[in-house]
């Protein structure tokens, strides 16, 4: 038996067949129980791992339906709808089910109804599991009938196959209402008044007049394909093989809906019911087969955890967990057309961040993104290339010559300038110990503060506010893009004013720096 502590006393909390054999029975006090049996073999409940239990036989029950939401504590709810006939019809589902639950050591009871309050009826009303195969025999199974049937069905069972709380079960049992058929056809305002409106919410989700949604544990897919085996399989290379015959299913959906897949989802079922799912983000919407199964068999083959088949593989399912809506595709990247550079390019680097982020990992795998501001070194900044919206840096190749450099010095260096006048381009400057001769200057660009972002940093505590940041928005910049004797293009800037010109600042004095280098 399995007890706990509750309320101050000792329970029990789980019965094998042979206690139950003996009369010892869920709920009762453990000194009651060994009473009756003295020499009854106790074990603490451990509640945190029969909810990973429940869990995992959750993941695995993905195989008949996406579907499936908790019933705690012991419970699971699968809508079968649409699926049952991919394994021969509700009895066959129901008994494969059993079957695999059987074989794995776990003892369950399974019943199918039009209804969700019905099929939890039907469970909780069955008599005990068994692994004999006699008491298969007593698990009940209501296939898809008419009202009427379902009422006749639901009227034999007790009321507290209705999920009611255990005062309104008593209550009801005290005036002789001690079957859901003695419910059915009485007047509902007197029923509702006397044991309250959850009888009635109850009553009609079971009897299907109230509709009841069932939530699953994972999103559903908007397009999935499978393939089961009749013996299981071992090799990881037979799991790729029957990637690509997915692969090639899945695109033609996609194809027919006009769609491309932004995720995918590699699910393998083991024999034993172990799930293992591979996820993969896609940098752009895709429908090849191709890519797609090789960007799978790239981490298949690369994987921290690598695939431990133990007796066998028995169903692989692949599913598009993201889709959005995508134009006819062209031809697969094959080279550079310099008619259509740009295009060529966009479809080689999605390629690239694919089979990138397969190998080394989403998280590894960054780009650079625009910013919405001025200031030359927070214009752009790092996101995931993967799954990111924000808008990548443009690097067409253009005739113009750049403005900026494309790489900055961080930080920028100081230098020592000489200019002919305070405000004028600079003729000679030291920068590295070493002097430079300027030939030519273009400039200024004059970059100001952020002034809204000052203001916001005003009433900021210090220890909250970066004071590179804050001084960099701050302060104001003339850039000048110079050409020394020897060819060398520098991209410099003074920050602040002279004393005497343009000095509302009150700097007394400007700085020079070195910011960049142009190629």
């Amino acid at each position: 038996m399995l007890v706990s502590k509750t309320e101050g006393t000792q329970r029990v909390m789980a019965a094998d067949h042979a206690a139950r054999r003996c009369g010892l029975m869920v709920g009762m006090a453990l000194a009651q129980a060994r009473a009756m049996v003295p020499g009854v073999c106790v074990v603490p409940h451990d509640a945190a791992a029969d909810e990973r239990l429940l869990e995992a036989i959750a993941d695995w029950a993905d195989r008949y339906t996406p579907m499936v939401g908790r019933d705690p504590p012991q419970g699971l709810v699968l809508d079968i709808t649409g699926a049952a006939h991919l394994l021969g019809g509700e009895s066959a589902l129901r008994a494969d089910l059993l079957g695999r639950l059987e074989r794995q050591g776990l003892d369950a009871i399974a019943a199918i109804a039009p209804t969700v309050g019905a099929a939890w009826a039907l469970t909780r009303t069955a008599s005990a599991p068994s692994r004999s195969t006699d008491a298969k025999e007593n698990w009940q199974v209501a296939e898809t009938i008419s009202q009427a049937g379902l009422d006749a069905v639901l009227s034999l069972l007790p009321v507290s196959a209705l999920r009611l709380q255990p005062d309104t079960i008593a209550a009801l049992r005290r005036v002789g209402l001690k079957r859901i058929g003695d419910l059915i056809g009485r007047p509902r305002g007197a029923l509702a008044a006397r044991f309250g409106a959850p009888l009635i919410v109850r009553l009609d989700q079971a009897r299907g007049i109230d509709t009841e949604a069932i939530s699953p544990r994972q999103p559903v897919s908007p397009a999935m394909v499978e393939h089961g085996f009749a013996e299981p399989i071992l090799a990881t290379s037979a799991v790729e093989g029957t990637c690509r015959l997915l692969a090639d299913r899945l695109c033609e959906i996609l194809a027919d809906r006009g769609q491309g897949a932004t995720a995918l989802q590699l699910a393998v079922y083991r024999v034993d019911g172990l799930v293992k799912r591979i996820d993969l983000r896609l940098a752009s919407p895709c429908r090849h087969a191709k890519t797609m199964a090789d960007l799978m068999a790239l981490r298949l083959g690369h994987l921290d955890d690598p695939l431990d088949p133990g007796f066998g593989y028995d169903l692989i399912r692949l599913s598009a967990v993201g889709v959005v809506a995508k134009a006819e595709e062209t031809a697969e990247f094959s080279g550079f057309d310099a008619g259509s550079a740009p295009v060529h390019l966009a479809h080689a680097t999605a390629a690239l961040i694919d089979r990138l982020a397969a190998r080394f990992g989403e998280t590894q795998i960054h780009k650079l993104a625009s910013v919405n501001t001025h200031i030359p070194e927070q214009a752009c900044r790092l996101v995931p290339a993967v799954g990111s919206r924000g808008g990548a840096m443009r690097n067409a190749v253009s005739s113009e010559p750049r403005q900026r450099p494309l790489r900055l010095l961080d930080p920028p260096e100081p230098v020592e300038v000489m200019a002919e006048v305070p405000d004028g381009p600079p003729i000679h400057l030291r920068w590295r110990r070493r002097p430079l001769r300027i030939i030519q200057a273009q400039g200024p660009e004059r970059i100001a503060g952020e002034w809204w972002r000052a203001a916001n940093l005003a009433g900021a505590r210090l220890d909250d506010v970066d004071r590179t940041t804050a001084c960099l928005e701050s302060a104001t910049r003339d850039y000048w893009r110079i050409e020394d004797a020897s060819g060398r293009r520098l991209w410099l800037y003074r920050e602040g004013f002279y004393a005497g010109h343009g000095g509302s600042e009150g700097r007394g004095g400007a700085r020079w720096y070195v910011h960049g280098l142009f190629a």
